[in-house]
């Protein structure tokens, strides 16, 4: 295997959060200025965050409106991040700047020694309401961010997720009618 920088392969997306950690100003900041440096089409920027710090009104508006199952172990995240894009038809590639940005915000993130994981899993509308999002910004994921926390509180089922290998799909795989690269 290549050498991959320590940011991105330590990264990895976990289920079990520290409920007590807190996430600083300087944290938050950090996080949102990663995302606000990363590039998009013709520079137009059209990502949107809405954070919430647990114990903040926001943080429990975004949690009400995470699917049931992701509720339990999301709410021991130290934040929640609304991640939205503008959905414009003069920005055709908005989707994809706002990946961009989100994955600035996690290797940042990691540099940080925090842990994001990233939950597609809500009620859009929902959430869109309860946040009074305007009606061109689109909602795309939460973020659920903070210190890794003990897999032994997780209900059994998460916790053998929790500690299983990761794992990835052989370059191989990836690469489209092209030799594989050695």
């Amino acid at each position: 295997m290549s050498e991959l920088h320590p940011l991105l392969a330590t990264r990895w997306s976990p289920l079990a959060f520290d409920p007590v950690a807190v996430l600083s100003d300087d944290d938050v900041s950090s996080l949102i200025e990663a995302a606000r440096w990363a590039p998009s089409f013709a520079n137009s920027q059209p990502w949107r965050f809405a954070v919430g710090r647990r114990d903040e009104e926001i943080y429990k508006r975004i949690l009400e409106n995470l699917a049931a199952g992701r509720q339990h172990w999301a709410g021991n995240a130290s934040a929640l991040f609304v991640a939205a894009h503008l959905d414009q038809a003069t920005l055709p590639y908005a989707a994809y700047d706002l990946g961009q940005a989100v994955a600035h915000l996690t290797v940042q993130a990691t540099a940080l020694r925090l842990h994001v994981h990233q939950i597609a899993d809500f009620d859009v509308d929902g959430l869109r309401s309860d946040l009074e999002m305007p009606d061109d910004l689109r909602p795309s994921v939460v973020i659920a961010v903070g210190r890794l926390g003990d897999p032994a509180m997780l209900p059994p089922d998460l916790r053998v997720w929790e500690t299983a290998l990761r794992t990835r799909l052989p370059v191989a795989e990836l690469l489209v009618n092209q030799a594989p690269i050695t």
